[in-house]
């Protein structure tokens, strides 16, 4: 499980198309090196995978060098702000044991429901529970759903913004998210085979 979050906290990813942007990033580098993604969540200030490898696990720096590198310039040059550092730091846990990774999974699905972004995950495009809830066989979502997150320990001190939409301004967290659902060419919503992957 990896988490990382922006600098000071800024709400960098504040908006769609930022949003929009970076899970496109974060799906062409995981492709790019290899990383099958179980689940996700990018809210305005930080955000959440699960991955497991297909080759060497130490590839997970080389996506996030580039994954951070190009969305900061991406952002800086939107904002006129060259050389702004964008990303703080990330951190990323080894998950072994099965019931660590599935209350794992179900935390990152409903991150934006946790951070008070939406009343329901599933509402929220720029995570994985709607592509979870469509996908997954009905047998691994409710045994994933079973699963507590109050007791795992994940790094996640963020406050996140709601959305800010034109016209609108903000999106309130009861307000459905009219975006489209964004889902990775090579993702697995059933985690591997109900087990935990050698490395996450």
């Amino acid at each position: 499980m990896v988490t990382a979050g922006t600098y000071r906290k800024a709400h960098w990813l504040s908006d769609p198309a930022r949003l929009d942007y970076f899970l496109d990033l974060l799906f062409a580098c995981a492709g790019e090196f290899g990383w099958e993604l179980q689940a996700w969540a990018a809210l305005s200030n930080h955000y959440h995978f699960m991955a497991t490898p297909s080759g060497d696990p130490a590839s997970l720096r080389k996506l996030l060098s580039k994954l951070h590198t190009l969305s900061a310039r991406e952002f800086n040059l939107r904002d006129r702000t060259p050389g702004r550092k964008v990303w703080f730091q990330f951190f990323d846990t080894h998950v072994t044991f099965p019931e660590s990774y599935f209350a794992r999974l179900k935390y990152v699905h409903g991150n934006p429901a946790h951070h008070g972004v939406v009343l329901r995950a599933e509402n929220y495009p720029w995570c994985s529970a709607h592509w979870f809830a469509r996908t997954a066989d009905a047998a691994f979502r409710k045994t994933v759903e079973g699963f507590k997150t109050d007791r795992i320990n994940v790094l996640d001190p963020f406050k996140s913004m709601p959305v800010q939409t034109e016209g609108s301004g903000v999106k309130s967290p009861q307000t459905k998210a009219v975006s489209s659902h964004r889902t990775p060419n090579s993702a697995s919503p059933n985690a591997a085979g109900h087990t935990p992957p050698a490395d996450s």
